[in-house]
């Protein structure tokens, strides 16, 4: 049997915004080469009264999965045994990790939805990355690269907006500067600690392919000069120009998707080992997704555990 044949459908239950949940069926799935599957997320389900529907749902649905991060104990319970019941198949993020804290620790969790999503500091640290990034995204002010932890340059199409709103949410503060060869580099630029400079290039039928589709999405024909070849290798070639004038690292983003592209940003980031008190990061080694799940089980059990930094 063709491995696209078969359809799969992943229900996520959670009783907050059920993001842990999503990313860790989405990338369960991405690991078997196939695109034909479906997830459907039902955030804020605390009640069985609203999961039930959503389990006899699935229970008519061939090769369905049930993947939840609930922690209130009825409603566990009640997954527990009513899936089981229907004979679906299940994924329970929360519990086991819960399970092994607990037997650390010796005291039962909190057991409160929604805990890491509280206002707390990392929370605040993140809208300030992300309005930073707004600010100054595109060049709309060249004083961003100065205060950046991160400046990405290149030219049009080359994903710098994206990457500047994606790293963002990791808790780096992103400038992205447009290289264009009749608008001379920002001196701001030439300035910045060139480890934190990253550069950004692609094939130009990648770029042609991208800037055709903006110019549709705008009304456009793809005839205009910025979906043009030659305009297209010119570009590229100053802004290659301009990157080994800056002797920054550079990364061709021709097949890569933003995720991949910013881990990559990120683990050079890291491997500097540097530690600026003026930065927005916190942290070097480790990654954002480990310490964002490890603090869903910390607050569950109503300890504010001190995360060690790296040593230099």
């Amino acid at each position: 049997m063709n491995k696209d044949d078969k359809q799969l459908t992943i229900f996520v239950i959670s009783d907050s915004i059920g993001e842990t949940g999503e990313l860790i069926a989405k990338s369960s799935a991405r690991q078997f080469e196939s695109e034909n599957y479906e997830i459907i997320r039902y955030p804020y389900h605390n009640s069985i009264e609203q999961i039930k529907p959503v389990l006899e749902k699935a229970s008519k649905i061939h090769n369905s999965l049930i993947v939840y991060t609930n922690v209130v104990k009825e409603t566990r319970e009640f997954i527990e045994r009513k899936t089981h019941e229907l004979n679906l198949h299940t994924v329970d993020v929360m519990g086991e990790p819960m399970r092994q804290i607990q037997d650390i620790l010796g005291y039962e969790p909190l057991r409160e939805p929604g805990l890491i999503r509280r206002l707390d500091e990392n929370y605040f640290k993140k809208v300030e990355c992300v309005e930073f990034a707004v600010k100054y995204d595109d060049g709309k002010d060249p004083r961003g690269a100065k205060k950046a932890d991160i400046c990405l340059v290149g030219i049009s199409r080359t994903s710098k907006t994206p990457l500047s709103m994606y790293l963002a949410n990791k808790l780096y503060k992103v400038a992205n500067i447009p290289l264009v060869p009749e608008v001379p580099v920002p001196k701001e630029v030439y300035e910045k600690d060139v480890d934190r400079v990253i550069g950004l290039i692609a094939n130009p039928e990648k770029i042609i392919s991208v800037r055709e589709q903006r110019l549709k999405s705008l009304g456009l024909t793809s005839g205009a000069k910025y979906a043009n070849y030659d305009r297209i290798r010119e570009e590229l070639n100053y802004s290659k120009q301009v990157m080994e004038e800056l002797g920054c690292f550079v990364i061709d983003v021709s097949d890569k998707a933003i995720e991949e592209t910013a881990e990559i940003i990120i683990n050079h980031m890291e491997s500097r080992m540097w530690w600026d008190e003026s930065s927005s990061w916190e942290r070097k080694t480790w990654t954002q997704n480990a310490i964002w799940f490890c603090d869903i089980c910390r607050f569950n059990f109503g300890k504010k555990w001190k995360r060690r930094k790296m040593q230099s």
